[in-house]
């Protein structure tokens, strides 16, 4: 975590920040015009973000888009500060309460696993309850085939989908239409991508959360940092952790 905090200790890698939680998935040109320092200047203080995994790139034609990762963040909040909160503290602190103009969010961690083993507790219903808010996913996890995610105390699915690749233990493409409530069955259906990619003996694991529609409940998509952190624990730990999450939607297993 000494790069995390490293990097969040410059005032303007901590405007960057701000400025991709306000409108995420800029250009280094973009991000350049908003700040009164050369391009090389931007691009280092950028660096150093993705060098601490707080930025994540991704390629769109000739551009390279830029976009917060606030999953670092979750981990230090999860290790610090955690037991101190009540479920309202699930936000990241000091961060506006609301997104503006949403249409993609990408979270990347890095798990000391193997792939196989990250795929399975991704797909294993049994894995999956014990970090995601005590829900199960079930499939058949094969392409084109349908996918619910269920909990015990929940009166339907939460979630539904479609299978549109599955590529194990590489690659997860999913419709996502979740059902827990008015505010997000009104969003209608997004995009959810699973990626892994061996580094060492570990594995970074993004999830890309897409197709969202402009102005989106950030409900629909704010749960992840504390999945993914759930996740990390679990793997590497055999530990469960208490996220708000997991307190508000039943209870740890």
């Amino acid at each position: 975590m000494d790069l995390v905090f490293k990097a969040l200790s410059d005032p303007t890698r901590r405007a960057l920040l701000d400025s991709l939680f306000v409108e995420d998935g800029q250009t280094l040109s973009a991000l350049e015009s908003r700040f009164e320092m050369t391009r090389i200047g931007v691009a280092k203080h950028l660096g150093i973000l993705e060098a601490a995994g707080l930025v994540v790139t991704r390629r769109r034609g000739r551009e390279k888009l830029h976009f917060l990762n606030p999953v670092p963040i979750r981990l230090v909040h999860d290790r610090w500060v955690s037991k101190y909160t009540e479920e309202w503290a699930a936000g990241l602190v000091g961060l506006k309460n609301e997104l503006e103009e949403i249409m993609e969010k990408v979270f990347e961690i890095y798990i000391k696993t193997t792939p196989e083993r990250l795929w399975a507790a991704i797909t294993d219903p049994e894995t999956r309850a014990r970090y995601h808010f005590g829900s199960r996913v079930e499939s058949e996890w094969t392409p084109g085939s349908a996918y619910e995610m269920v909990h015990p105390g929940a009166p339907g699915p939460l979630v539904q989908g479609e299978n549109l690749v599955v590529d194990p233990p590489w690659r997860l493409v999913q419709t996502m239409r979740a059902q827990w409530g008015p505010e997000v069955i009104a969003e209608g259906t997004s995009r959810v991508t699973w990626e892994i990619e061996p580094v060492g003996d570990s594995c970074r694991l993004t999830v890309t959360h897409d197709q969202l529609r402009d102005d989106a409940s950030e409900e629909l998509y704010g749960g992840w940092p504390m999945v993914l952190s759930g996740l990390k624990t679990w793997l590497e730990t055999g530990e469960l952790l208490t996220t708000p999450g997991s307190i508000m939607y039943g209870g740890t297993r």
